[in-house]
């Protein structure tokens, strides 16, 4: 069985270590821990590795966040994956820092990145895993904190919050969502 995971977040240096870009820095630390190799491609970068018996495309979409659809519609039809075997790695302001969340569907819950997904595939029914990111901004701030540099106490837990998700995507990909929802929604 194939699989896409999608990392959202925006390309270039000065998005690199934001909060934004959580999505991209997930699927770097699973590709990191799978040896998997980027390459750039058609509207994003793309690894290839395995859990066992699945075979896992990593895409980290090159056409900005708010245009994210595009490039997961693309891969979804060049390697012939159903979207019930897609997982979409996002930021999430709504949960506390370092929490994770992951659901079958759903709304965007503002996200753009989600949004555009949804609007591209026509529906809301595929997998996401949310990465909180706290909302600790004040009033108005919200783009700057989103798009502002993780603090020096998040730089410093951030490595075991991403060693987890070395654990999630091949679960996701073995045992599928429901059981993977049962072992690490709250973790």
């Amino acid at each position: 069985m194939k699989y896409l995971i999608v990392g959202l977040g925006n390309i270039g240096s000065e998005y690199a270590n934001t909060r934004h870009n959580i999505g991209f820095m997930m699927l770097d630390a699973f590709a990191e821990s799978k040896n998997a190799v980027w390459e750039d491609k058609r509207y994003g970068f793309v690894a290839r590795c395995r859990a066992k018996s699945a075979e896992i495309i990593l895409l980290k979409p090159s056409t900005y966040m708010n245009l994210s659809g595009n490039a997961v519609r693309y891969w979804l039809q060049q390697e012939k994956i159903p979207v019930e075997n897609m997982l979409v790695l996002v930021d999430d302001l709504n949960l506390p820092f370092g929490s994770i969340r992951m659901r079958k569907q759903g709304s965007n819950g503002g996200h753009n990145g989600l949004g555009h997904i949804q609007q591209v595939l026509g529906t809301q029914n595929y997998a996401r895993l949310r990465f909180g990111i706290g909302n600790d901004f004040n009033k108005g701030a919200q783009c700057h904190f989103v798009l502002g540099e993780w603090s020096e106490e998040e730089q410093k837990a951030l490595p075991d919050r991403l060693k987890l998700i070395s654990e999630i995507i091949p679960s996701f990909c073995l045992q599928g969502m429901d059981r993977t929802m049962n072992l690490f929604n709250g973790k």
